[in-house]
């Protein structure tokens, strides 16, 4: 795409100097984009003082506020590259993610000294607090000049969940970020007049690109909440604050159970759901409120944007996460190309990452030998190039010799009017081999009737996809990023839990 782009936080300030970019809730302090970069520069060369050096790895622990993007550009400018950590993780786990990246140093914010002294003691990192001395790099910091980087170096690491073994780095660069940009962009008609929300967790690819880095890029301006509080998200919602909104579904339930979600114009609100399909049920009560939320689909190692709906197909075509966004070649392994068909998802383009951090064997294997990157994920196309994500190729189940895609079984078992969200995983099972083991989060005031859902799955679903267990619960074990954590499932329908 280009070998080189200019500093991030510099052009922005160098063409918006006084315009507002970021604005952190609970201070209620704004940042204009010369404020950005000049914190960014102070950073820089305070990093550069402790002797700091392009490739040295810097870890961060915070959970969101604007420092943390000061951090990203400051490294931006650098070459040092940022890792952000799970701040819910406690010390030992985040001891034994950084360990293999042989980090230099460890920046933190005060609510998580204990966390950081424990971490920082075992890896014999120097320590730096966000509220002390990183400040005063900040405030020493002046306008400079807009610089070139070279758009495919490495800027940051996004961890892997590490559901089996220990986490994979995906490698983040300048290049990615402005192809995402370009994708998410064009997609929802981003200018420099939106404003967005910054909730989703900064060491997530959505709580830095969904859409707080594009928005910044465009010369808009998000607002940056610690984390998601869903009052807190209605009340900017409802003030005007806010244009454009992203959040995965979880997030939209819960905006839709407050008593205030009537008391919003959101016909004036441009709303993306990403990290899985948004329930028909939930789409169809935004849309009686004047809101086309738009699914879309990405990943960590694709920037993230891939796909995204339109919103003249949202309500026709339920379920679909759209096609295949400007600067993305999408296709489907065993599919002729713009043929209607079903296979695994796989991509090419600027906003693919290199690979896996000091992880050889783990890039090699998740490219095809076209560099096409492997997304693990089973999509069907329409013959109006529509895709459906149908599922994890992982999360696939056999049961009495039949593929079953949890997926589908959810969709169904989430038009249930008593269900707020299901899930579903097979276990194993001595006669078919696998079945169906179905958990659902009742709606409020509603009951669940394990046998009235299973008969209401009989009239949707062939017999073989029928959950054997269908069993409420309160909640669902999920990531940092909203989504459900299978794994966990299995290990709850084996321990009968």
């Amino acid at each position: 795409m280009f070998d080189h782009v200019p500093d991030m936080a510099a052009r922005r300030a160098d063409l918006g100097p006084d315009a507002l970019a970021l604005r952190d809730h609970d201070s209620g302090r704004d940042w204009t984009f010369a404020a950005i970069n000049a914190a960014a520069n102070g950073m820089a060369e305070g990093l550069r003082a402790q002797g700091l050096a392009e490739g040295d790895r810097i870890a961060i622990l915070c959970q969101n506020r604007v420092e943390f993007f000061v951090a990203l550009f400051a490294c931006q400018k650098t070459g040092i590259i940022l890792c952000p950590l799970n701040w819910r993780q406690p010390a030992p786990e985040l001891v034994d993610v950084l360990e293999p990246f042989a980090p230099r140093a460890l920046l933190y914010e005060d609510a998580f000294a204990d966390t950081a002294a424990t971490v920082a003691g075992s890896l014999a990192l120097p320590a730096w607090r966000l509220e002390g001395e990183a400040a005063g790099w900040m405030a020493a910091g002046g306008p400079g000049s807009a610089g070139a980087i070279p758009a495919g170096r490495v800027w940051y690491l996004l961890f892997t969940s590490g559901t089996t073994g220990r986490p994979k780095a995906v490698i983040q660069t300048a290049r990615m970020a402005w192809a995402n940009a370009v994708n998410i962009g064009q997609a929802i008609g981003l200018t420099g007049a939106d404003r967005s929300v910054n909730f989703l967790p900064l060491f997530h690819t959505a709580g830095i690109n969904l859409y707080t880095l594009p928005v910044f890029l465009t010369g808009g301006s998000s607002t940056v909440l610690r984390k998601f509080d869903a009052g807190a998200a209605l009340d900017l919602i409802r003030s005007g604050a806010v244009t454009q909104f992203f959040g995965v579904p979880a997030i939209y339930q819960a905006l839709s159970l407050l008593a205030e979600v009537d008391g919003v114009d959101w016909s004036r609100l441009r709303c993306g759901c990403g990290g899985a399909p948004l329930p028909e049920p939930l789409i169809r009560f935004f849309a009686a409120r004047g809101c086309k939320v738009l699914n879309g689909f990405g990943m960590t190692e694709t920037g993230p944007t891939v796909f995204l709906m339109d919103a003249a197909h949202a309500e026709t075509k339920i379920g679909s996460v759209g096609r295949p966004q400007v600067l993305t070649e999408c296709r489907l392994d065993g599919v002729p190309d713009g043929q209607p068909g079903t296979g695994e998802v796989l991509f090419r383009g600027p906003n693919i990452t290199p690979g896996y951090y000091g992880n050889p064997e783990a890039t090699a294997a998740a490219f095809d030998p076209d560099g096409w990157l492997r997304s693990g994920d089973v999509g069907r196309r329409d013959a109006d190039g529509f895709v459906w994500v149908v599922d994890r190729i992982k999360d696939m189940y056999i049961s009495g010799g039949e593929n079953v895609y949890p997926a589908e079984v959810e969709r169904v078992l989430n038009e249930h009017a008593d269900v707020l969200e299901a899930a579903v995983v097979g276990v194993p099972d001595a006669k078919w081999g696998e079945v169906g083991a179905a958990f659902v989060i009742p709606r409020p005031g509603a009951r669940v009737d394990a046998a009235a859902l299973r008969a209401w799955c009989r009239e949707r679903l062939a017999a073989y996809k029928v959950p054997a267990t269908v069993r409420a619960v309160d909640d669902l074990p999920r990531t940092a990023a909203g989504k459900v954590r299978k794994p966990d499932l299995r290990l709850w329908a084996q321990r009968g839990e």
